[in-house]
């Protein structure tokens, strides 16, 4: 049992070690504040999915042409037409479908030219500002009737993230050499592309390319829960439509949920193998410790002896180097944590300054407890075995011990 002598005893010998001591909680805060970035970043990614799931995302599937991939600009040579969303409209288990057009265009801005997706849609039915949680931060959204006016991503809005000068709301903005009035600015959606992106409505956009024949793709809201029979009834209405036979269709309809399901499977083996890197540094630090605390019972065998001679039980000599490793843990835990919430903090900021909010990291207070109680833990278990061969010393030998 430690009391609180044999406690300001092993701290004092800890400080009487300080350059040892110091090597030791800096191998295990390494570890730790690897593993503390990690982790956060990738609840920040499990969070940002999360919203998508519980966001207007969850509902809806797309109708993608087979070899798209959702890339913009990318010529199929596959049509998706008017008579494909009634389609899809009447297919059991769908509430709206809507098509939208998008095309690689040149902005230009006080002689400055960028390039940039616009991207088109029908206002009355707002199912696509919604398939990836769209907001407004400024200004209005569309109306069907509107023609020459625009909403633009969040960037826009913001000095030097796309133009040298911000956007104004009400200014004007020319996109491929015709002038659109600024309507509305949509909240930051966390990715480049889509706070660069540029939205009309589908009737401006067939004015502005009449030559325009297919719709890119095909967004529909449907009962999610019968998403997966609900995406065999659009497919089956689709080939119906388009006299297709299954397996040899052009296009693929993919959920939202797939999508995430996708991307959560290669989130968890890319922080599973991190993070096992990060342990593989703990373990080396573990063993790191162990070392120092060997190393501390060599030197210290009179000592232990005269400890022992004093009256000391071989408990309590256990106990004085299980804590004396325990606390170097929690040193190193506190340390690490700290060191840890400080990088990701600046990381999160610069990430966030080049327009990749979604890699924001994600904090719980069961991180920063968690983290420092592996650390002590890790600690402890280190000096367990050094621990015990000190309590085992004989005294006898221990007082001849030159």
């Amino acid at each position: 049992m430690m009391n609180k002598e044999l406690i300001n005893y092993s701290i004092r010998n800890l400080k009487h070690r300080k350059g040892r001591s110091f090597l030791t909680v800096f191998s295990i805060l390494i570890g730790i504040a690897t593993i503390f970035i990690f982790i956060s970043f990738g609840l920040g990614l499990y969070n940002y999915t999360q919203n998508f799931v519980r966001g207007g995302s969850a509902d809806k599937v797309l109708i993608m042409a087979k070899g798209l991939s959702g890339s913009t600009g990318l010529d199929t040579g596959v049509t998706f037409t008017n008579s494909d969303i009634r389609a899809v409209k009447g297919a059991s288990g769908v509430y709206q479908a809507t098509g939208i057009y998008d095309k690689i265009v040149q902005v230009t801005e006080n002689n400055e030219n960028k390039y940039a997706v616009l991207i088109s849609y029908d206002p009355s039915v707002p199912i696509v500002l919604q398939s990836f949680n769209a907001e407004l931060d400024s200004g209005r959204f569309l109306q069907p009737s509107d023609t020459r006016k625009a909403v633009l991503g969040y960037n826009y809005k913001i000095n030097g993230k796309i133009f040298r000068k911000a956007v104004p709301l009400g200014s004007q903005i020319e996109i491929n050499g015709t002038k659109l009035q600024v309507v509305g600015f949509l909240k930051a959606l966390g990715n480049p592309q889509d706070d660069a992106s540029i939205y009309i409505t589908n009737d401006y956009f067939k004015t502005l390319y009449p030559e325009t024949s297919s719709y890119a793709e095909i967004v529909a809201k449907v009962d999610i829960k019968n998403i997966d029979t609900v995406v065999s009834n659009i497919q089956q209405a689709l080939r119906n439509e388009r006299n297709e036979k299954k397996g040899q269709e052009d296009f693929f309809v993919q959920s939202f949920q797939d999508l995430l399901k996708s991307y959560m499977s290669v989130l968890n083996i890319i922080i599973g193998f991190v993070i096992l890197i990060a342990l593989t540094s703990v373990l080396v630090s573990g063993i790191n410790t162990a070392n120092t605390m060997i190393t501390s019972v060599l030197e210290r065998f009179k000592e232990i002896g005269v400890l022992k001679s004093m009256g000391a039980r071989n408990s309590e000599v256990l106990g004085i180097f299980l804590f004396e490793s325990a606390f170097l843990g929690m040193m190193a835990g506190i340390l690490g944590v700290i060191l840890g919430f400080v990088m990701t903090t600046i990381a999160g900021s610069i990430l966030a300054n080049l327009g990749l909010s979604f890699l924001a990291p994600y904090y719980s207070i069961w991180l920063f407890v968690g983290c420092i109680l592996f650390a002590t833990f890790t600690g402890a278990i280190s000096g367990v075995i050094p621990a015990i061969k000190a309590s085992r010393i004989n005294t006898v030998d221990a007082l001849r011990y030159e």
